[in-house]
């Protein structure tokens, strides 16, 4: 039978984030999907759609769900950060057999404790209406947050790969008590499959100890993971390939798409 694995990546980067766990997943027997979340592809440096400004968390959910639906069975989910509210999000809707969760942002209703999260909203605070239009972030906010782990010359290479991201969807995560519509929320009684989080040590964008808490929520039906000496692009950093095999291994062993 067909295992479907779908690789969702984060914001502001693309589908070209996974590739090492594309071929590592594609090698362990799994079909690997990689989409591009909506208006992430094309130039990076390029000038972007008007429409993406006001592009919501709910579209990109509402396009993985499309994605996950059109399959012959239910996919294994795997989502960076905000893509780990998207995973969750659609499996609420029934359409996953199982999630991974890499660096999980904090969902709706989870305050930021920590003086580098509050740092991160303080940096788009700065930027004015930031959630009127398309944003890029400088790497001065980038490499000390998220490439923490990877040398400078890997840093500049992942940084000049990186795009825009909509403004709206950074208001919806960091100000969340200010979205009525509560793009980021998760419905956590209706995700019905296994759940792993796995959670970088040193990630200063998002406190390990958020992906704890999550897995938490899913009592015995999640499981969490922490990653010593990774930070938040831990699918890219030195020692990448055994997180990899801890996320294919609790795949295997779940027992999902047997």
């Amino acid at each position: 039978m067909a295992k479907h694995v779908i690789l969702i990546h984060g914001a502001f980067a693309g589908p070209w984030s996974f590739e090492r766990y594309h071929t590592f997943f594609t090698d362990r027997g799994w079909i690997c999907h990689t989409p591009t979340l909506r208006f992430h592809d094309g130039d990076p440096a390029a000038e972007t759609n008007p429409d993406f400004a006001q592009t919501s968390v709910a579209d990109y959910t509402d396009d993985i769900a499309k994605l996950a639906a059109s399959l012959d069975e239910p996919p294994i989910l795997l989502g960076h950060a905000i893509a780990a509210t998207i995973a969750q999000q659609v499996a609420a809707r029934g359409l996953a057999s199982g999630l991974v969760l890499i660096n999980p942002n904090a969902p709706w209703g989870l305050l930021p404790e920590t003086d580098d999260e509050r740092a991160v909203a303080k940096a788009f605070m700065q930027m004015g209406p930031f959630w009127e239009k398309p944003l890029r972030v400088d790497f001065d906010l980038m490499a000390p947050f998220a490439l923490n782990k990877l040398s400078e010359a890997e840093q500049h290479a992942v940084f000049d790969q990186l795009g825009p991201e909509s403004g709206r969807v950074m208001f919806e995560l960091f100000f969340w008590m200010f979205d009525d519509n509560q793009a980021t929320k998760v419905a956590f009684d209706k995700v019905t499959c296994p759940v792993l989080v796995v959670s970088g040590e040193e990630d200063r964008a998002v406190r390990h100890q958020v992906g704890e808490w999550i897995a938490a929520q899913y009592g015995d039906k999640g499981t969490f993971h922490l990653a010593p000496d990774h930070a938040h692009f831990l699918f890219m950093e030195p020692g990448w390939e055994e997180i990899a095999a801890v996320c294919a291994d609790w795949m295997e062993a779940s027992g999902v798409n047997d």
